[in-house]
């Protein structure tokens, strides 16, 4: 089945008010398959914004990187379930059983409907090996999120939150079917940020991302309309 560009383009919703969420919703539900809601939005506005995006017909992916004991987590991931999100995220780091507790939960909850995708997250596209060192992780970055990758699929998640620069490594490893959502997509004129492994959309997809996330790209454009035209373009 062949993908439509618009269907892998995720647009990153980071900002604080519902007010904005409608403005760029309408503006963008015609170029962007899937609205990311993250810790500032859900922490300021709730389930609410959640209803909003259904109700213009978008989708959802649910950031809010679970990592908790096995039970908290769990208990969180059927509520998302419940939401109806497209897909939400989980941190590997919080262990295989905290995994496992999560994914059963959902099949639980879900046994009638339709499952939402699980992902865990693996290295932060925002870090380094330095930074990766200075809380206690050892080792290059690709090798530990091959080995955490490893975990999600173990748990039975359905892929990975992973940066561009490992994506094609993953695909090699767990197959075709394992889903990748890439974060840290920058447009080859795009200004420095706190990004650090971070490839331009058409270099993604090539390298196996099956949806990348963009933010400030299009939402710090002059026009954010033709940003995100100009990023399905490279897409395609």
């Amino acid at each position: 089945m062949i993908i439509k560009p618009k269907d892998r383009l995720i647009f990153a919703l980071d900002v604080p008010s519902l007010k904005e969420v409608k403005k760029w919703v309408r503006l963008l539900k015609g170029y962007v398959g899937v609205f990311k809601v993250g810790k500032e939005l859900f922490t300021a506005c709730g389930p609410k914004v959640i209803d909003i995006i259904h109700q213009s017909g978008g989708k959802v992916f649910l950031d809010l990187k679970f990592h908790d004991i096995p039970n908290t987590a769990a208990k969180a991931g059927a509520v998302a379930a419940r939401l109806g999100v497209k897909m939400f995220n989980v941190h590997t780091l919080g262990g295989l059983d905290m995994m496992e507790a999560v994914r059963e939960a959902v099949d639980k909850t879900c046994k009638r409907g339709r499952r939402p995708i699980i992902l865990g997250v693996t290295i932060l596209t925002s870090m380094n090996e330095k930074a990766m060192k200075e809380v206690g992780i050892q080792g290059p970055v690709k090798k530990r999120v091959l080995y955490l990758a490893g975990l999600a699929k173990k748990a039975g998640f359905d892929g990975v939150v992973a940066s561009p620069l490992e994506a094609k490594d993953i695909k090699k490893r767990f197959g075709k079917d394992f889903i990748i959502v890439t974060p840290g997509i920058r447009m080859p004129d795009s200004k420095p940020d706190d990004q650090n492994r971070t490839m331009t959309p058409k270099q993604a997809i090539a390298a196996g991302a099956d949806y990348i996330v963009v933010g400030r790209p299009i939402r710090e454009a002059k026009d954010p309309v033709e940003a995100a035209n100009k990023i399905l373009e490279e897409m395609r």
